[in-house]
């Protein structure tokens, strides 16, 4: 039962650090624009060109 008295306030605490992340994050625009992230991790960088070599045999 003694290790409550260390493991109570360690949990209390990482929750409170956990919490702060959090607001930091919000804070900063982590979150403004979900969708365009998405979009931009499936979206083609460049464009797709044909070799000649590629065609049928």
């Amino acid at each position: 039962m003694e290790v409550l008295v260390i493991l109570v306030p360690l949990a209390l605490a990482l929750g409170l650090v956990g919490l702060l992340g959090f607001l930091w994050s919000l804070k900063s625009g982590q979150y403004d624009d979900l969708d365009g992230a998405a979009w931009r991790a499936i979206a083609d960088d460049e464009p797709v060109t044909e070799h000649p070599s590629d065609g049928p045999a």
